[in-house]
């Protein structure tokens, strides 16, 4: 039994999972590298009032503790030569207070700032992620954009006063301490330097490796968040299944990722703090030998000896700060990296309109829609979607899409939507380049109900409501009779105000797609488009919303995509599509007489007594005999 759990760790990480290297810019550590430095500042910069007042406290603080081996070398010479030391001490008691409480100030208002720094971050990757452009999320998962808003800008906290202030302050501490030393004895000085640089070429070697392994830690993390996403977003489905295991080390992969390159920045951290403490050891031991022999032969005082000794142990803080800083830099680099990549995606508009408060006495003209030339294929290698499309929608009425899976009717809403540019052609609104309309005017016009009728933790109200900042409670009860949801309100414990769970898991699917056809109709869209609306409702259920349909289609022009040509035979006009191209528009009847892949979806879902296909099929022949 003992054995079997590093067996199972080796059977579920693949052969290839060890990553190359990743090499830093020139191989240099990020702290020596002016892009890193600039993206810091970027980050730093609204808050330089602060920084320099809680770095100017904690630097006065560590100044006020450069002058206690002053005080002890007084007080040693004092006893020796039988002086009073009373006033020494009080001295030397006083500063240690008065550095503490300054120094702990300092930490406050530079601890103030780094959470500032975090919580501008944050906010800075949310508004970023929320607006991004639909195809750019294509890039990158939902789990590595969750890690980013929320593991890597934590990471931020280090900014401020690690690599920030501590590199500025530890700086002047040691040029301080180093003047003082010299002051001292100019040889032990230059005895401490040739030990400390020694150790800090060392040090400076595995820096690169330390940011390398901090980034792909991070890496790791979002892998994780990833793969939890993805389980959590289908846990039903998972547990059905009995995926368990196979989701589990999926998830657990990342985590092995993140845990080995944890180590790897745990080892190196370790190693440097073990090169510090053996650099200041030797230092001391060296100047303690080489001072004693100076003392020996009188070229220095015992007091200076004694003073020199504390400047030496003075120099762990400020060295410890500088080398911590550099090792912190590099993590909050790679952290600044994974950010900034995030931010370099494009972005829709910030500020689209909102829709105008709905009000009862408020019906919007319906509006025309047309595709002219229209070519598309999603971002990357994939095939094109739609080779040159066109066809005009007429303002009110209802035009339905049908087709086999595959033939790009959805994307034709998403086009609509503009949530995809396409390669060429136009799409056009009342005789207007939608491109050339305002984004949040554009959408504030349209009803959308996508194919899975997304539904988000909260109420229902809350559901119905997205988007729609001030609406009267008629409306709400008009739609809620529009789109058959008034049985189900009447039996929640707490009508509209009720919660409906995680993804609307409360909710049946039926009732999922009438609340998302709700909140559609409640923005008095004057296009509505509906994608495969009725595929979760029951016969009675399909049959209201067909009359919910049949009601608003004299004020709201509305498109709707479905299999189900139940759906969809009652349409004013009916675009059929095919491997990206339109093959035939028309009426229910002439497109059963004159398509043949019209007629076969429409005999698949038995539209039609068998007398009536058998008739239909003949006429097709005919048409098709008589072509050359």
């Amino acid at each position: 039994m003992l054995g079997t759990a590093p067996d199972a760790a080796r059977k579920t990480d693949p052969p290839d999972e060890r990553e190359p290297e990743e090499r830093t810019e020139s191989g240099r550590p990020a702290i020596l590298r002016p892009d890193a430095w600039r993206d810091m500042l970027r980050y730093l910069r609204p808050q330089r009032g602060r920084i320099l007042l809680g770095g100017g406290l904690s630097l006065l603080g560590g100044f006020s503790g450069l002058i206690q081996p002053v005080i002890a070398k007084s007080v040693v010479e004092n006893l020796e030569s039988s002086t009073p030391v009373m006033g020494a001490l009080i001295a030397l008691t006083a500063l240690v207070l008065v550095s503490a409480v300054v120094g702990a100030i300092g930490t406050f208002i530079l601890m103030r700032v780094s959470e500032s720094v975090v919580l501008s971050t944050r906010r800075e990757v949310i508004r970023r992620v929320l607006w991004l452009r639909v195809s750019e999320t294509d890039k990158i998962p939902p789990g590595d954009l969750m890690s980013r808003a929320t593991a890597d800008t934590t990471l931020m906290r280090s900014a401020v006063t690690t690599a920030i202030v501590e590199t500025v302050n530890g700086s002047v501490m040691l040029v301080a301490i180093l003047v003082l030393m010299g002051l001292m004895d100019w040889v032990l000085l230059l005895t401490t330097l040739a030990v400390v640089l020694l150790g800090g070429i060392l040090v400076a070697t595995g820096l690169p490796q330390l940011e390398s392994a901090a980034r792909r830690a991070q890496e790791g993390v979002a892998e994780l968040s990833t793969a939890l996403e993805r389980a959590l977003g289908t846990f039903r489905t998972i547990k059905a299944s009995g995926a368990e295991n196979s989701e589990a080390e999926i998830a657990e992969r990342g985590a092995r990722r993140a845990w080995r390159h944890s180590l790897k920045v745990a080892r190196l951290d370790s190693l440097v703090g073990a090169f510090i403490t053996v650099t200041i050891q030797v230092a001391f031991l060296a100047v303690l030998g080489v001072g004693g022999a100076r003392v020996a032969s009188g070229a220095m005082s015992l007091g200076s000896l004694i003073a020199f000794l504390l400047y030496l142990f003075y120099l762990v803080p400020p060295l410890g700060a500088l080398v911590t800083a550099m090792i912190r830099f590099n993590v909050v680099a790679a952290a600044m990296s994974r950010v900034s990549e995030l931010l370099r995606l494009r972005t829709e508009p910030e500020s689209p309109q909102r829709p105008a408060p709905v009000r009862a006495d408020h019906t919007p003209a319906p509006a025309s829609l047309s595709f002219h030339d229209v070519v598309f294929r999603y971002p990357g290698d994939g095939p094109v979607v739609h080779h040159g499309i066109s066809f005009e929608i007429p303002a009110a009425g209802m035009t339905a899409f049908v087709g086999p899976s595959g033939a790009g009717k959805s994307t034709v809403f998403s086009l609509i939507e503009r949530f995809y540019e396409p390669q060429s052609g136009t799409v056009r609104m009342d005789g207007r380049n939608i491109h050339e309309l305002d984004l949040g005017e554009l959408r504030a016009a349209i009803g959308y109900v996508e194919q899975d009728a997304p539904v988000l933790a909260g109420t229902i109200r809350d559901n119905l409501c997205i988007g729609m900042p001030y609406v009267e409670e008629d409306e709400l009860r008009r739609v809620v009779e529009q789109a058959r949801l008034g049985e189900l309100v009447a039996r929640l414990p707490h009508g509209l105000d009720t919660e409906v769970g995680h993804r609307g898991t409360k909710l049946s699917g039926g009732e999922r797609q009438r609340v998302a056809v709700a909140r559609a109709l409640l923005r008095r869209p004057r296009l509505l488009l509906l994608d495969e609306v009725t595929s979760q409702l029951d016969a009675r259920n399909e049959n209201a919303l067909r009359e919910v349909i049949t009601g608003i289609t004299a004020e709201t022009t509305v498109v709707v995509v479905a299999h189900r040509l139940s759906t969809v035979s009652m349409a004013d006009r009916i675009v059929v599509m095919d491997g990206g191209r339109i093959r035939a528009v028309g009426t229910h009847e002439e497109l059963l007489s004159e398509d043949a892949l019209y007629r076969e979806l429409a005999a698949t879902q038995m539209l039609l007594p068998v007398s009536e296909l058998e008739a239909s099929a003949a006429r097709i022949g005919d048409t098709l005999g008589e072509r050359p």
